[in-house]
């Protein structure tokens, strides 16, 4: 049965590599830059070579990805720790409000012959719904998510253009 290996790879930066930030790009060296440039979402990494990372300046704090030999690792935001506290803080954030919402609509209903006596049960829906995009929202900006690069890619895939 024949064996096949995998072979960690160094990081070098005159390589191509997949891109930690829209995953459907390449990143090469920049001609006399030190530095690195995705083909598909044009956004442009330092290297370090000793720590065999990469880091996205083009945003405060940068964002940093280490290469472990296969692929690159969870990109983290530099000199901050994102714990658990953030992410409690974020759930309560969108369960607390809708949760009291709710529970005034279901304690106290307005009769149902009354007009619009359907808003409150709607007004949770849209609490909750406002509450979870603005967390997303969040989280977008905070990791640079390139959503347009995505529908582009998407677009390019199945539309071929």
């Amino acid at each position: 049965m024949p064996s096949s290996k995998i072979l960690a790879t160094s990081f070098d930066d005159h390589g191509a590599y997949p891109c930690p930030v829209c995953r459907v790009g390449k990143i090469t060296h920049m001609t006399l830059m030190e530095a690195m440039a995705c083909d598909f979402c044009q956004q442009i990494f330092t290297v370090n070579i000793e720590h065999q990372q990469i880091k996205m300046p083009s945003r405060q704090p940068p964002l940093i990805w280490r290469w472990n030999g296969f692929g690159w690792t969870e990109g983290h935001l530099e000199g901050v720790e994102c714990g658990w506290g953030y992410v409690l803080a974020a759930v309560a954030f969108v369960i607390f409000p809708t949760s009291l919402i709710g529970i005034v609509a279901y304690y106290f209903p307005p009769h149902p012959d009354t007009p619009l006596s359907w808003v409150p049960y709607i007004w949770t829906i849209i609490t909750f719904v406002s509450h979870l995009s603005i967390i997303v929202w969040l989280l977008i900006e905070i990791y640079q998510i390139p959503v347009r690069a995505y529908w582009r890619a998407i677009r390019q895939r199945f539309l071929g253009h």
